[in-house]
């Protein structure tokens, strides 16, 4: 039961097809307007109050990188080491755990600093993904040095798994959107089991793996890695870590960059309905490009996951193609502009009755590897976002919810609206906060990128994010595109302003339009 969410621009391209193109370069209707002050490499900054010195003084101990089955060892000259932290920040002299972080020294001789990387999820690993990520952003390599990590929770960081692989993929069978008493029944039984399971993998881990305990793991990096300031590239889920980084420790703000921006204001159920929302207006585009009326299409798609609801599809391999997958298959292409075709084969074939390419495209998603093996990154996401978000429907409140949900999407409505009760149901930790607390009076510019076409994270989040930063804080770069964030994605009007601002400091006139 996978929440569709928070999700990473870096991810979604491993999911695409080859031999697709992607679509034309995009021009710039503007020029940058003011420039950041440099950050000072020996100007004084506050650190996270209460450390102890064993954790600001550490040194990390760079070294080979060792790989596992989830993350190979990546080539040239990356090196890893690991980072201690406090298990609970409000025990600073207690019990720590170790991050492991990744990075590639900066290539030019002008170094400016570390820049940070998170990927997204929440639960992406940055010690898998960036290595194959550093191509994209080889012009910041110049004068970064780039550094990612596992944050807690996730991958070589503590990495949580709830459940193995035959648990993982017996529970495929439940259905996401229950038409009965007995499948709601199966269905919230298999969403308390996964949160049981949770639990007994990480102890005590499971109540300190929020994104403020991320945001202050950052702020200790920083020190260790002697940075003065924090320069920092979040995408997706990312974006949100950044935000609450920046409402903690707005003095110690250097140059950062939230792309594909998650919407500040909105709880457990407001996320959900943007990203019905986001999805289906992705879709509707998508129809567009085809020669498809978006509604005609729409009810086209809807009428195929109710066949297949009622029968699943089989494929080429002994699995069925379930309704669940089916939506999964449908959605994650869209992820990408350039996976658009994949996603036309994979509705024709279905239409014949053969589910094999969306469920292909639903592995991809859930991490499924050709041995059945699953990776764990969609449990780490469940565990951290289900310690961040408070809010807790109930059955009853989810099905009031429900018509407006398949009003926003009838395709993605009624999987989205279900999911707000079962993602998070009979936790066994409550959750921290309504939505994140973003607000950084003081703090330096601060550069937001939307796309008006993103599906995962849409665009209105975008100015919210800028608005909760506050006046003077935070800076709105939009690009007039389709997919899951901005940079790298073919526009050299956003990629030349956002390497502009990291490398140069030159802050872009708030409002800026790529198109």
């Amino acid at each position: 039961m996978p929440r569709f969410v928070r999700w990473t621009a870096a991810a979604a391209a491993a999911l695409l097809v080859a031999g697709c193109s992607s679509g034309a370069s995009d021009s710039d209707d503007g020029k940058g307007s003011g420039a950041a002050t440099p950050p000072s490499a020996t100007s004084s900054s506050r650190a996270s109050p209460g450390l102890p010195a064993s954790l600001t003084s550490q040194k990390p101990d760079w070294g080979r990188c060792e790989g596992t089955s989830d993350s190979p060892t990546p080539g040239g000259d990356w090196q890893c080491a690991t980072l201690k932290v406090p298990l609970d920040y409000a025990k600073p002299d207690g019990k720590t755990i170790g991050l492991a972080l990744i990075r590639a020294k900066a290539t030019g001789g002008s170094r400016i600093g570390s820049l940070l990387f998170n990927f997204g999820g929440p639960g992406q690993s940055g010690i898998s993904v960036m290595p194959s990520y550093a191509g994209t952003v080889s012009e910041l390599r110049k004068r970064y040095d780039l550094v990612s990590w596992d944050p807690r929770g996730v991958g070589a960081s503590e990495g949580v798994r709830c459940r193995g692989d035959k648990e993982i993929q017996a529970a495929e069978s439940v259905d996401p959107t229950p038409d009965d008493a007995a499948e709601e029944q199966a269905y919230f039984k298999d969403a308390a089991d996964f949160g049981k399971g949770c639990a007994k993998a990480a102890g005590s881990l499971v109540e300190h793996v929020s994104t403020t305990d991320s945001a202050r793991d950052m702020d200790l990096m920083r020190q260790v890695l002697g940075d003065a300031k924090t320069h920092y590239f979040g995408i997706s889920y990312g974006t949100e870590l950044g935000g609450v980084y920046a409402h903690l420790f707005p003095k110690n703000v250097g140059r950062l960059v939230l792309d594909a921006v998650v919407d500040p204001s909105a709880d457990t159920v407001g996320h959900a309905k943007n990203q019905a929302r986001g999805f289906q207006r992705a879709l509707d585009d998508y129809l567009k490009s085809t020669g498809q009326d978006p509604d005609q299409g729409s009810r086209k798609i809807s009428a195929l996951l109710k066949r297949i609801d009622a029968e699943p599809l089989p494929t080429s391999s002994d699995r069925k193609l379930t309704q669940g997958l089916a939506v999964l298959g449908v959605l994650v292409p869209l992820y990408s502009k350039q996976s658009w075709p994949a996603l036309t084969s994979a509705l024709e074939t279905a239409e014949q009755g053969d589910g094999s390419d969306l469920l292909s495209l639903a592995d991809g998603y859930n991490d499924r590897d050709a041995s059945g093996h699953y990776g764990t990154t969609t449990h780490s996401q469940r565990v951290i976002s289900c310690l961040d978000d408070k809010q807790r429907p109930t059955t009853a409140q989810t099905r009031k919810l429900l018509p407006e949900f398949r009003k926003i999407s009838p395709v993605f409505g009624d999987y989205m609206g279900w999911d707000t009760a079962g993602w998070c149901h009979d936790w066994p930790v409550a959750g921290q906060y309504d939505t994140p607390e973003a607000a950084a009076p003081g703090a330096a510019p601060v550069l937001v990128v939307g796309n008006t076409g993103d599906p995962a994270t849409p665009y209105e989040g975008t100015r919210k994010m800028a608005d909760e930063l506050g006046k003077g804080v935070g800076v709105v770069l939009t690009w007039q595109g389709e997919g899951h964030g901005a940079y790298g994605s073919g526009s050299d009007c956003v990629d030349s302003t956002v390497n502009a601002y990291l490398l140069d400091g030159t802050v872009p006139r708030d409002g800026k339009v790529c198109s």
